[in-house]
């Protein structure tokens, strides 16, 4: 239930079409969440809505797809005074452009956009949460919460994100799980970053180097299990971050020599793929990996750990899913793939098929249309009878 009541929402609010909608990002860098923010902004159909776009820090390689885009940075802190006028700055543009609904996408976004489209009366404001784990601080996860709760709606993109949610108290009426998103590109069939070798199978991380959550030092650990009992495996890892150096030091300090191919940082994720014959998650917890939807989506087997939304991707006919921390069962499972070329063919095509039916772009796209959609509708009908 919306937490808003008809003294809050501007009375000048009616329905319009196409819609004002504001979407707002922290940067445009390669991460999940940005990627999926340009996706979505792309592909919103014009005759229902009308896009405005915001950002913190208009940094990274998606800026160039949306032109000129306002900035709201920070202050430093996001609870000094200098975040403060620059939420009062951003309820200004909301109010100057008579946004309807405010869709904030990520921490940094709740946090700036939410309080400032309560200031300015928007009607439907809508928050994202993304994210399972320890990645926010005690701090930060409280004011999440607090904001959370101005919200008419939040927008998980797993069921174990909105699960984290409504254990803190946020009404599970104002949650909706909406998936990613995979535009048609991820699909397509492309010539790989290297080329194959006879007699040699890879296996495949995709991962930036600046977040030791994602457990490159795993992956590493266990490719060596693995080349011991298939020594003829390679073993791909696209990303790059300050965590490189160390990364290349325990690669050789585990006897791995030229079998670890470090692919530094790529745009070209689809052609990656296109060299793998498994692929592999050792991150701790994720809500919905980009990594594996995108892996599935071309055609392969996944080995995860079983934390977070990867449950709702993986299952026995798609990969593995793996007990958290257990190594030795990580490597049996990569072994047993690729050992058994039926099986890993087999659990490929299913992992295309399932993605290709439930995170498709255009049915995602529709699921966020519809939503927006019914939350103002219901929003502004609500008013109309106060």
């Amino acid at each position: 239930m919306a937490t808003s009541d008809a003294a809050s929402i501007n009375p000048k609010s009616r329905v319009k079409s196409p819609v004002d909608l504001f979407l707002m990002t922290n940067t445009f860098e390669t991460g999940g969440s940005e990627r999926q923010f340009s996706v979505l902004a792309q592909n919103l159909q014009p005759e229902q809505f009308h896009l405005h776009i915001g950002c913190i820090r208009r940094s990274g390689p998606f800026a160039d797809l949306f032109g000129p885009v306002p900035e709201f940075r920070l202050g430093g802190s996001l609870f000094g005074w200098k975040s403060l006028l620059t939420r009062l700055r951003l309820r200004r543009h909301l109010a100057s452009n008579d946004i309807q609904i405010a869709h904030a996408f990520d921490f940094y976004t709740n946090l700036t956009l939410v309080p400032a489209a309560r200031l300015a009366r928007v009607p439907v404001v809508i928050g994202s949460h993304r994210q399972i784990g320890d990645l926010l601080t005690p701090r930060q996860f409280r004011a999440q919460a607090a904001v959370f709760r101005w919200c008419d709606a939040v927008i998980c993109n797993s069921h174990a994100a909105a699960e984290t949610l409504a254990e803190t108290g946020i009404s599970r009426e104002k949650l909706f799980v909406v998936g990613n998103a995979l535009p048609a590109e991820v699909f397509a069939k492309v010539s790989p970053v290297l080329p194959p070798k006879p007699g040699v199978l890879r296996v495949g991380m995709v991962a930036r180097m600046n977040a030791g959550y994602k457990n490159h030092s795993g992956f590493l650990r266990i490719a060596a299990r693995v080349r011991q009992q298939v020594p003829t495996t390679e073993f791909l890892l696209a990303g790059d971050g300050p965590l490189r150096q160390d990364l290349e030091r325990e690669a050789r300090d585990l006897g791995l020599g030229n079998a670890v191919i470090f692919l530094g940082d790529r745009r070209d994720i689809t052609a990656v793929h296109a060299a793998m014959d498994v692929a592999v998650l050792t991150s701790d917890s994720e809500s919905l990996s980009n990594v594996i939807l995108e892996a599935m989506a071309a055609g392969l087997p996944v080995v995860a750990y079983q934390g977070g939304g990867n449950p709702e991707l993986i299952d026995e006919q798609r990969g593995a899913l793996i007990a958290a921390g257990d190594e030795n069962s990580f490597a049996d499972a990569v072994v047993r793939l690729l050992t058994q070329a039926q099986l890993r063919e087999h659990m490929g095509r299913n992992a295309r098929q399932f993605v290709e039916q439930n995170f498709a772009l255009e049915q995602v796209r529709d699921r966020y249309q519809e939503l927006y959609t019914t939350l103002l509708e219901k929003k502004l009908r609500r008013l109309s009878k106060a």
